[in-house]
């Protein structure tokens, strides 16, 4: 139970934040020297590419949706972040995709596989298929784009399992890999092996300027701080998913009543990124739908385990008692999500809670005793970048309080807090991540090869790597569950870091915008969109 005293002193927290939010009139916008150089370069090199049409007065040719934080780059080899994902799926494809209702991945560039043997696997592609500059897709340009793709380092872990790419003909590829791999197919259906023009790969072309591939939507420009604007590809492969509404375009809104209100007003049509404190006032609004999805995203209070003091294990375990995570997902995200004590998502299985620490006062001052650390002089700083995650600061910070642990709290844009985080410079942050298995988030979170990228408490453990690998080489399926639970066991009792809850994807819309679905990842096929006549 949370006492009288301290929730008082989370809504004081809470509410002197909202005042001050309110008082600032909103974030500070980009001087007209930089607007002017962003929507100068980025504007597509093809001049060709074809611009959107004047938006009517009806739904019927463009559809208008709001994100709280403007993504990092176009280019899909050269991130870690979801809001550059959601650009990238729009004007790309990759051999595969991850089904939205199961997750599981299936065809998308590729016509049919066939695993010759434990090493080798050999990949039709689907014939005629044309990028946005017209050039068609061959075997060629699926060698060049992975081979591309190891360049980058947050493409890194996803190339890493092959040791050639061969273009046996002009629709056929064979990939050989170092080992036996049970992740090839989901590996493929990453942002890591998007599929470029060679052409352009050759010429160095800027992805992040000019973002060609062969997906559902073209790219148009970006307007940096307001928004970014795609048109249809009218030559989409795809025959049962051709794109219906002809512009999309993501405007960037940092505060999230200020989307609501977008919403209400009509002046958008959909929230990618909802406020859960007005999901009960959208719901009782009949011109607006709320879609809620149980998701794999993590949401957690990262420590990083290179610094002091958050390097010992006794501090670590006294902040994970001392923090009650249901009050945390109460305030944060207004109850929408499942509370765990693991930072491996209890939706997969394999996953435990085996040797966690729950919210115990208690516990947590034993713990703190045992470290050792003098809380007197101590003072660190948690890095947030939304609404969402400065209220769980807030929550984190007034817990920490009662343990006479002083923790300030840092707001960033998320590009900010991206590069530091992805830097290692940062004590403390509030963030998530997901996966579409177990396997591809342990691998992610705890492999020391994701660090820089998406392994955000820096571990760097010989033997939780040699385990991921020898999970990633056993193709019998519950052998490798084994694994990875005896790989969650370990993981809980190192306590790396506070997990709180998995997050409820929530997606808010105007009710006429038909086709709606999201899946378990958080992601919409948005060319399946249409208006209702």
């Amino acid at each position: 139970m949370i006492s009288k005293k301290l929730m008082a002193l989370i809504m004081a927290l809470i509410m002197m934040a909202a005042l001050i939010a309110g008082c600032a009139g909103g974030e500070e916008k980009p001087d007209e020297d930089k607007k002017e150089e962003q929507q100068n370069t980025q504007q597509p090199e093809d001049e060709g590419t074809e611009q959107p049409e004047e938006p009517a007065d009806t739904h019927d040719d463009t559809l208008i949706l709001a994100m709280a934080s403007e993504p990092t780059t176009l280019n899909p080899y050269d991130h870690a972040a979801v809001t550059s994902s959601y650009m990238n799926q729009l004007t790309y494809n990759k051999l595969f995709r991850l089904d939205v209702d199961t997750l599981e991945p299936v065809c998308d560039l590729c016509e049919s596989y066939e695993n010759i043997d434990e090493l080798t696997w050999r990949f039709k592609l689907k014939e005629g298929v044309k990028f946005h500059d017209g050039s068609e897709l061959t075997a060629e340009d699926v060698k060049a784009s992975l081979e591309y793709a190891r360049t980058f380092t947050a493409s890194d872990k996803y190339t890493k399992f092959w040791s050639t790419v061969t273009a046996l003909d002009t629709y056929t590829v064979e990939i050989k890999t170092h080992t036996p791999y049970a992740l090839i197919l989901n590996d493929l259906a990453t942002n890591g092996n998007t599929i470029l023009p060679k052409a352009l790969i050759d010429s160095g072309n800027d992805f992040n300027i000019n973002p060609i591939g062969t997906g559902p939507y073209k790219y148009v420009e970006w307007t940096l701080g307001e928004k970014v604007t795609f048109v249809k590809n009218e030559d989409y492969f795809d025959k049962d998913h051709q794109p219906h509404i002809t512009n999309l375009v993501w405007k960037i809104i940092p505060e999230g009543t200020s989307r609501t209100i977008a919403l209400e007003a009509g002046e958008i049509d959909m929230i990618i990124d909802v406020d859960t404190n007005d999901i009960s006032r959208m719901e009782e609004n009949e011109d607006i739908s709320v879609l809620s999805v149980p998701g794999t995203r993590m949401s957690f209070f990262g420590l990083n385990n290179e610094r002091a003091p958050f390097d010992n294990i006794d501090f670590r375990r006294a902040i994970m008692a001392a923090i009650d995570r249901q009050a945390v997902m109460e305030v944060a995200v207004n109850g929408q999500g499942s509370v765990t004590t693991s930072p491996n998502p209890q939706t997969f299985q394999g996953a435990n809670e085996e040797g966690t620490i729950g919210y115990d006062v208690e516990a947590a001052k034993q713990y703190l005793a045992a470290s050792g650390v003098d809380v007197s002089s101590l003072s660190f700083t948690c890095m947030t970048y939304t609404d969402e995650t400065r209220r769980t600061a807030e929550v984190i910070q007034a817990y920490l309080q009662e343990l006479g642990i002083h923790m300030e709290i840092e707001s960033l844009d998320f590009a900010a807090w991206l590069e530091r985080l992805l830097a290692g410079d940062f004590d403390t942050s509030v963030g998530g991540y997901t996966a579409s298995d177990l396997l591809t988030y342990m691998k992610g979170m705890w492999h020391s090869i994701s660090i820089g990228a998406s392994n955000l408490v820096r571990l760097n453990d010989p033997e939780i790597d040699a385990m991921i690998e020898k999970a990633e080489q056993t193709l019998d399926s519950e052998a490798r569950t084994q694994l990875l639970s005896d790989i969650c066991t370990k993981i809980n009792e190192k306590s790396l870091m506070v997990s709180l809850y998995t997050t409820t994807y929530v997606r808010a819309y105007n009710s006429d915008l038909q086709g709606m679905d999201c899946s378990a990842a958080g992601y919409t096929m948005y060319q399946d969109l249409y208006w209702a006549e």
